[in-house]
């Protein structure tokens, strides 16, 4: 055997144990994180974050920056464990949609017990943390929230109704109003408000993306409005839903809980937001139009809230007195720029 013979081999034999010992290496451990972090859903938690902090800063009582910044945390994880609780249910038609085919279950980067383990330490952690930091209110919310959406809606609603993103959506629109209560132990009108817009705000942005990926939900067997009702039905109740949202979306003006600048820009995204589902209705075969309703939905549920708090923060309303008889919000400055701006560039909620 010669000396070329031999390096070959023992190459050979070395690339063979780099293979076997990939789970110990630095960059396998870097992409194991990127994995367990992806079943998180983060552009899905960037919007209950960011919603959240809404609920928090227009509440009447000022939390301190340890107690805001714990409410945070707490109120992440909680959505990142419905996030990886939803894709541990939902492997097995993941696999089959192409939209989702290559999450980390699917591509066997994460088994689902890993999933399973995961979802509840971090859900469980959430609601420990927001009821240590803030209050048992807060908390007890926080938990029917990430029960909602893995019990009712992931594992019943989704596969059973074409109505699941109806009513599933109310899990994606309780974020602020949990902000709230961390802040106040209670739930007044201001929150429901908030509620309610982004509550209205669900079915129509999802049925616009569904619109354009019918075929996906078909052949998982998820009946999504589209797949059971046809494009010119969902057409329609994104019609009805979008005039829906119009009205909600002017309360927090009518109600006094904002001023001029939210009134302003609400008013203008109403009416791009009505025209735009007019057009899609109209012309409900046209892919574009969806994904033009879809794209422009996630710009405006941004831009009211965003909106409400530079009205808060720059105190250009006559506060309303609250029920515990404070006056005003209070804009926690330090946490919320970096939240806006890291929210507005990377959310996508095409992952539901």
């Amino acid at each position: 055997m010669n000396v070329k013979s031999i390096a070959g081999q023992l190459a050979e034999s070395r690339a063979r144990f780099a293979l076997s010992s990939d789970s110990a290496h630095p960059l396998a451990d870097h992409w194991r994180v990127s994995d367990f972090a992806a079943l998180t859903k983060p552009r899905v938690m960037a919007l209950a974050v960011f919603t959240a902090l809404v609920g928090l800063s227009s509440a009447p009582v000022r939390l301190n920056s340890l107690t805001t910044l714990a409410a945070v945390v707490a109120i992440a994880a909680g959505a990142g464990a419905g996030g990886v609780l939803n894709m541990w249910y939902d492997a097995d038609i993941d696999s089959i949609m192409s939209r989702t085919a290559m999450r980390p279950i699917p591509r066997g980067k994460v088994s689902r017990f890993e999933a399973l383990i995961l979802g509840l330490f971090l859900g469980g952690f959430a609601v420990a943390v927001l009821a240590l930091a803030t209050n048992l209110t807060a908390a007890a919310m926080l938990a029917g929230t990430i029960l909602f959406y893995v019990v009712v809606y992931t594992v019943w609603l989704k596969r059973a109704t074409r109505q699941n993103i109806v009513i599933g959506g109310a899990a994606g629109a309780l974020p602020p109003v949990i902000g709230w209560a961390a802040a106040t132990g209670d739930v007044g009108l201001e929150p429901f408000t908030l509620f309610l817009i982004i509550f209205l705000w669900t079915p129509p942005h999802f049925w616009a993306l569904a619109l354009n990926r019918t075929d996906d939900y078909a052949r998982a067997g998820v009946p999504m409005l589209p797949v059971v009702a046809g494009k010119a039905a969902t057409t329609r109740q994104i019609l009805i839903y979008s005039g829906l949202l119009a009205l909600a979306s002017e309360l927090p003006w009518i109600l006094g809980f904002a001023g001029a600048i939210y009134g302003v820009t609400a008013a203008i995204c109403v009416t791009l937001f009505l025209l735009l589902a007019h057009q899609l209705n109209r012309i409900e075969a046209d892919r574009r139009a969806a994904h033009r309703l879809f794209v422009f939905s996630i710009f405006y549920l941004f831009a009211l809230f965003a909106a409400l708090l530079i009205d808060h923060g720059s105190g250009s309303f006559s506060p309303v007195r609250s029920s515990h008889g404070g006056l005003g919000v209070s804009l926690h400055a330090e946490l919320l720029p970096d939240a806006v701006r890291s929210a507005c560039c990377t959310v996508n909620f095409s992952e539901v």
